[in-house]
C-alpha cells in the first residue's frame, strides 16, 4: 500500500459503486464485491472468536489465517491478483490434521456448540462456507486462482476440526445430533 488512508469517507461510493484496486469501479452488488465482503467477514468472526481465551498454538494459526484471508482479500479486489501462494491450502492441511488425530472419530453429526470458542468456531466455519461460494460464483464469470478456492475449501474443514479441538481442550463434548428428538 503506497499511501496511508488519512480520511476514512470519500463520498465517491454514494452512488452504488466502489473502486477496486486497478483502479476500476463496479457496482456496490457485483459478485466480486460480494466475494470480498464475505471473506472480510470471515476475517472479523475469527477476530471475535480470537478475544477467547486460545491455546498458544490455535491463536497463532488464527493470526496467520487473518493475514491470508486479507491477502485474499487482495486478490479479490484486484481481478487477476494472486496473492495466496499454491501451497497455502496444503499447509492448512497438515494443521488440519494435527488436530484431527488427537480427536476420536465422529460416528454421527454434531451440533455447532459446546465451549463457547467452540461455537464461535463454528460460526465462522458457516460463514466462510459462504465466503466459498462467493468466490466460486465469481469464478464462474472472472478470474479466481485455484488456490483461493482451494485454501477457502480447507479452512472451513479445519474450522471444523478446530471446533472439535477447542471442546477437547475445554473438557467439553461436541453435541451430537439425535434425528427426530423432539417428534
Amino acid at each position: 500500500m503506497g499511501y496511508r488512508l488519512s480520511k476514512i469517507y470519500t463520498r465517491t461510493g454514494d452512488a452504488g459503486t466502489t473502486g477496486l484496486g486497478d483502479g476500476s469501479r463496479v457496482g456496490k452488488d457485483a459478485p466480486r464485491i460480494a466475494a470480498l465482503g464475505d471473506v472480510d467477514e470471515l476475517n472479523s468472526a475469527i477476530g471475535l472468536l480470537l478475544c477467547e481465551d486460545l491455546p498458544d498454538d490455535v491463536r497463532e494459526t488464527l493470526i496467520g489465517i487473518q493475514h491470508d484471508l486479507f491477502d485474499l482479500g487482495g486478490e479479490m479486489s484486484i481481478p487477476g491478483a494472486k496473492l495466496l501462494a499454491e501451497t497455502q491450502p496444503g499447509r492448512l492441511e497438515q494443521i488440519l490434521d494435527d488436530w484431527n488425530s488427537q480427536l476420536a472419530p465422529l460416528k454421527e453429526f454434531i451440533l455447532p456448540g459446546g465451549a463457547r470458542a467452540a461455537a464461535l468456531t463454528h460460526l465462522a466455519r458457516t460463514v466462510c462456507r459462504r465466503a466459498e461460494r462467493s468466490v466460486v460464483a465469481l469464478a464462474h464469470n472472472e478470474a479466481v486462482s485455484d488456490a483461493s478456492r482451494q485454501y477457502l475449501n480447507r479452512l472451513s474443514d479445519l474450522l471444523f476440526v478446530l471446533a472439535r479441538h477447542l471442546n477437547r481442550v475445554a473438557s467439553r463434548n461436541d453435541v451430537p445430533w439425535q434425528r427426530g428428538k423432539n417428534s
